[in-house]
């Protein structure tokens, strides 16, 4: 699914509350504050605010069922994560994967497991291409 706007990422906070909605939905309003007690030091009102955001940008909908609204995720866990990766990759590694590696590698040595992954991986692409 796209995001209903360029540029429009989830904060923190958004992604939390999406946890959330991802874990239970359909969920109420109630049910969301309820996950976040204990968790957070949030009010009540915090998840019901971040709820209305998320679905302004088109992230959730919702329904009303018996007078309670039910919120359900419009943009999959998928979905909110390669965008977040493609941002984080544009943002500090001017788009390149062979960068962000590159980096990640001197700053500390990825374990052999880890490498034997990403060969595979590259493998894998490649012979998609091939094909």
């Amino acid at each position: 699914m796209a995001y209903k706007k360029a540029g429009q990422y989830l904060t923190e906070a958004e992604w939390q509350v999406m946890e959330c909605v991802w874990e239970k939905a359909p969920c109420t309003g109630r049910e969301v504050w309820e996950w976040f007690q204990g968790r957070t030091t949030w009010s009540r009102s915090t998840p019901l605010t971040l709820l209305g955001r998320l679905e302004n940008k088109g992230y959730v909908k919702t329904e009303k069922i018996g007078g309670r609204k039910q919120y359900t995720p419009l943009l999959t866990r998928e979905d909110a994560s390669l965008q977040e990766a493609k941002n984080l990759l544009q943002r500090a590694y001017q788009g390149s994967v062979t960068l962000m590696v590159n980096c990640l590698n001197k700053k500390e040595a990825l374990p052999k497991e880890e490498l034997d992954q990403l060969y595979e991986l590259l493998k894998g692409l490649e012979d998609e291409d091939h094909a």
